[in-house]
């Protein structure tokens, strides 16, 4: 049955009924994430590619108190430019629903949304996790805490680079939730194709990503699977040149005096602004790469049984 307070778009309900292959999407890189309008554009442009490998899109954000997963062409153009739109995460759910707020869905708030829609597959651009300085803020993005508890498997990029990402792995460690590069042994960092550390796993299709995730259901451990796929090669910056700028960028946050949850939004407009907005088109790229291969999972979590993966079930 579907959730009250979700409310899904026909070309989305059909195939969440049928079991077809489902994608979600955020809207957070809708509203918060680019300019206009090339957040609207790109936003086309991901959908169009989860369409390409054989998965129908799911954008998800919450207009007007209610969650909407899947969105027409109109409210894509409206949220291009809309105003007064919350950036929701877990905490701030309840909020924006019960004030009948707009919202764009971070990463978190997707986990949650398509889970409640039914939807076992999420592409995104990069997670958010553990800042740096944390030993004096306790800063650790709900993103982390998320993929412990909800069962989405999460097609990203890696972390974000401005992250403290040594701590960020292990506290996916610490929470249980496994971390698989694809096609790589190291880890990704967005931008970058690698971040210096080693990645936790390593798989090399999509169809033995499925497998991990069937197992991990079958096991019963809850949470999620988080997929880390590196940005196209040709679309990089590499690590040791975005470094650099994001010293820059944390030098200029101390000095301003930014804290909190401004420090993130900062520094990304910072290094936009650094990079003379050639950071702008590997986040394009990536989304778009994330959007492929969430889509090929999807597809290959349809084409074999859900529970048991199949040895297990033939043993």
């Amino acid at each position: 049955m579907p959730h009250p307070l979700i409310d899904l778009a026909p070309d989305v309900q059909a195939p969440l009924a049928s079991r077809a292959p489902v994608v979600a999407l955020e809207s957070t890189i809708i509203m918060h994430g680019m300019p206009y309008p090339q957040n609207v554009e790109t936003a086309r442009d991901v959908e169009a590619v989860v369409r390409q490998n054989g998965a129908v899109p799911a954008t998800v954000a919450v207009i007007g108190g209610r969650i909407r997963v899947g969105l027409p062409d109109e409210v894509l153009d409206w949220l291009g430019t809309a105003t007064d739109v919350l950036k929701l995460s877990r905490a701030d759910l309840p909020c924006a629903g019960a004030t009948r707020r707009h919202g764009s869905a971070t990463v978190a708030a997707t986990m949650i949304c398509a889970h409640l829609a039914g939807i076992r597959v999420f592409a995104t651009g990069g997670i958010g996790g553990v800042h740096r300085g944390v030993e004096a803020t306790l800063d650790i993005l709900a993103d982390l805490d998320e993929l412990a508890r909800t069962p989405v498997a999460v097609v990203c990029a890696g972390a974000k680079a401005i992250l403290d990402l040594p701590r960020s792995l292990e506290y996916l460690e610490t929470r249980g939730v496994p971390v698989v590069s694809y096609g790589t042994d190291r880890f990704p960092a967005f931008w970058s194709r690698e971040s210096g550390l080693p990645s936790p796993l390593r798989l090399d299709a999509p169809e033995a990503i499925a497998e991990l995730v069937r197992t991990k259901e079958a096991l019963g451990l809850g949470g999620g699977v988080l997929v880390a796929n590196p940005v196209p090669q040709a679309d990089e910056i590499p690590a040791a040149e975005i470094a650099g700028l994001i010293g820059e960028a944390l030098a200029q946050a101390d000095e301003a005096g930014v804290t909190g949850k401004a420090v993130k939004p900062f520094l990304l407009s910072r290094i936009l602004v650094l990079t003379n907005r050639h950071s702008l088109a590997p986040k394009i790229a990536l989304v778009k790469n994330n959007a492929a291969l969430a889509a090929r999972l999807a597809v290959a979590l349809h084409d074999a049984p859900s529970g048991r993966p199949p040895d297990a079930a033939a043993a």
